[in-house]
């Protein structure tokens, strides 16, 4: 804008484009670099090496939820699994708790529903 002349102020803009095409070039590939960066070589060796002990736990999870699905099977009162289940901390617990609740439930409906067929039928 201090300028009169036509030429100059035009070099001077495809000067400011040229730098600000520069510098969103230089920000595209620092998106990139960050985007696309390779994974670490020693990463997937402590995964490698942490295997074993996660699978090992994973198993020792099952055998314990497997004895809680016995011992849910044993109890038959709600109350006593309501207990259980906001005693319970982990999601697989409370997920086998629920489903034990529910079949409770529902074996209660269908013996009021036999008994009341039943009387009706008297």
């Amino acid at each position: 804008e201090a300028t009169l002349d036509l030429a100059e102020r035009r070099r001077i803009r495809s000067a400011i484009r040229e730098l600000q095409r520069q510098e969103l070039e230089r920000d595209e590939e620092a998106l990139a670099s960050k985007r696309f960066r390779p994974e670490r070589g020693s990463h997937r060796q402590d995964d490698k090496e942490n295997w074993p002990r996660s699978r090992h736990l994973e198993e020792e999870q099952q055998t314990a939820l497997a004895a809680l699905s016995r011992q849910l099977e044993a109890i038959t009162d709600v109350e006593e699994l309501t207990k259980l289940l906001r005693a319970a901390g982990e999601y697989e617990e409370r997920k086998l708790i629920r489903a034990a609740i529910r079949k409770l439930r529902a074996e209660e409906i269908e013996a009021a529903t036999l008994a009341g067929n039943a009387q009706s039928s008297q």
